[in-house]
């Protein structure tokens, strides 16, 4: 009997043991918060002993095209995987980072061992087979950034069956990056304002900021119809009513919106909402990988997305695929000495629209012609917009002297930081032009800026000596209620001098931004090929092409391209396949 009774004992103990060997976490529900890219970002999740049963992501302050991607995916990535370590999203790492890293707070709360789980993981099974399909359509659009999402609402709108592929999870592409503005000319609301511009001066700007290297007759189609996009922008609901100065203009030409907030991610949330109103649906983590020529002409694309690999038969391609500036490989084959530089481009913008359109014939144009940005914070690579210095603000050395006129064009203005000792310089402004200039939140929130109530106390700050900070910016305001910056010559963004504190600062240098070359277009967005021909039923606009910016972009030329271009291509594609 006492063996029996000790047998039975065992055998519950063993159960009891076995039992909590296979228990992974205490039951409940747990939560964290991490700091995020715009703010905090709250992880709530919910487990059962074996298993994570609900999670929930909260991170309203994020960007909705990049880092509110990051909220909405990795909840279920985590899930699926049973384990908070899986794959950040592209372009979004700081609030994936915080995303994983509140959830394995979360958990470790819970009783989880991490490496227990990482161990165990659910997603760890051989990739299942793809399938191969075949979709039939007039038009593919590839990129849904600024360009590829212009020419999207104007093909759905003109009633032609199309597709629109993107490669990453998320749409925008480097247009998220843009900060300051769109450049046009003659528009309604320079009239309104009071502010006098002319087509001709907005080309001849264009030309002498790209050193005339531009191709002339796109320059003058970009400048002849900038009024007409912004006419377009307002049709849709993404009016840019806010004007100011930007580097390489004669005048107030650059159009924001009316807050002064981003204009590139205003406006990746303005043609999303105009897609979804219209049900266009982009084939999101979708890559085209190849173009297919038929007897001379275009005939479609191939592209592998997440379940399968598609070919895709059109008679028109608009090429929307934006630059090559994050691909160090690609852009130190034309610039061996921009090796190691920050970027400020998005992770998507790799060039590949440009090789597939190589591999059918297309010319290149400036391809070497790849531009640095004067002001871009160095930890993060996140770029201080020209609205900043457009708006007021200068820029000081280490030993707190001005060194240039600010609003150079950014070529000679990153030179210039260049020639600077520790090869940076500080961006200078009052609480004044940060209570008009909502893109500055996301600096101090992000904690890029160094804040002091007076001049003297942000010199301690930045370790310059006091006296020479403060003469400099008594030497500016004075070039500003005289109008007469006698040291660099200034002329723009001088509306207002910096007295109110707080003061603040940002440490800046150059960062690759745009990448000037590209594919070879005419002035109705056909790719042109090498014998200077155009390739039938191919188009393409946006950082892709070449041609447009010459030597050097203006700030705020850059989204006029998007805009401009973009509705060209999908004019000429929409007659080119009408036919």
């Amino acid at each position: 009997m006492k063996k029996l009774l000790c047998l039975a004992v065992s055998l519950m103990l063993l159960c009891s043991a076995t039992a909590l060997a296979e228990s992974l976490f205490t039951p409940g529900t747990y939560e964290s918060v991490k700091k995020g890219f715009g703010g905090d970002v709250k992880v709530t999740v919910t487990v059962s002993d074996t298993e994570i049963t609900d999670i929930a992501i909260e991170g309203e302050s994020e960007t909705p095209a990049l880092g509110g991607v990051a909220v909405e995916t990795l909840g279920p990535a985590i899930l699926k995987a049973q384990t908070p370590n899986v794959d950040g999203l592209s372009g979004a790492t700081v609030t994936s980072t915080a995303i994983i890293a509140a959830a394995t707070e979360a958990l470790t709360k819970a009783g989880a061992d991490i490496a227990a789980l990482d161990a165990n993981r659910k997603d760890a099974s051989e990739e299942a087979a793809k399938e191969e399909k075949t979709i039939d359509t007039e038009i593919v659009i590839v990129g849904a950034g600024g360009a590829g999402m212009a020419a999207a609402i104007m093909a759905n709108q003109a009633g032609k069956d199309f597709v629109i592929l993107e490669k990453m999870p998320y749409v925008g592409g480097n247009t998220t990056k843009a900060t300051g503005g769109m450049n046009a000319a003659e528009t309604h609301y320079q009239k309104e304002q009071g502010i006098e511009d002319s087509v001709e001066l907005f080309a001849a700007d264009t030309m002498k900021g790209g050193h005339d290297l531009n191709d002339p007759e796109l320059v003058r189609t970009l400048a002849e119809q900038s009024a007409g996009a912004i006419d377009w922008l307002d049709s849709i609901g993404a009016d840019l009513p806010k004007i100011s100065f930007s580097g390489g203009a004669s005048t107030n030409r650059i159009h924001a919106p009316a807050d002064g907030s981003a204009v590139g991610n205003y406006l990746v949330d303005k043609f999303s909402a105009k897609l979804k109103e219209l049900g266009v649906e982009v084939m999101l983590n979708t890559k085209a990988t190849e173009l297919i020529m038929e007897d001379g002409k275009i005939a479609g694309v191939k592209a592998e997305g997440p379940d399968a690999y598609y070919t895709i038969n059109a008679k028109a391609v608009i090429l929307a695929t934006g630059g090559f500036g994050a691909n160090e490989d690609m852009y130190t084959q034309y610039r061996p000495d921009l090796k190691g530089t920050v970027t400020t481009n998005a992770p998507g913008a790799t060039g590949d629209g440009i090789v597939m359109a190589q591999a059918v014939g297309a010319d290149l144009v400036d391809i070497e012609q790849i531009q640095l940005h004067p002001t871009v914070e160095q930890t993060t690579s996140m770029l201080i917009t020209e609205s900043v210095r457009g708006d007021g603000a200068i820029l000081v050395n280490q030993s707190g002297h001005r060194f240039t006129n600010e609003l150079l064009t950014r070529d000679a203005v990153s030179a210039a930081e260049l020639a600077q000792e520790g090869q940076y310089a500080y961006i200078i402004f009052d609480q004044h032009l940060r209570d008009n200039l909502k893109a500055i939140e996301k600096y101090v929130k992000n904690g890029l800026t160094v804040q002091a109530d007076t001049l003297e106390e942000l010199a301690r700050k930045l370790n310059i000596y006091p006296y020479f900070l403060t003469m400099t910016m008594n030497a500016w305001n004075e070039a500003v209620a005289t109008q007469n910056d006698a040291a660099y010559g200034r002329t723009t963004g001088m509306n207002d001098n910096l007295t109110t504190p707080p003061y603040y600062a940002i440490q800046i240098a150059p960062g690759i931004h745009h990448t000037m070359g590209g594919v070879k277009i005419d002035t109705s967005a056909e790719v042109i090929d090498t014998n200077g021909n155009p390739i039938p039923g191919l188009f393409a606009a946006g950082e892709v092409t070449g041609g447009v910016h010459g030597g050097n972009r203006l700030g705020g030329n850059a989204v006029a391209d998007i805009v401009i271009f973009g509705r060209i291509a999908a004019e000429s594609a929409i007659e080119y396949v009408g036919k």
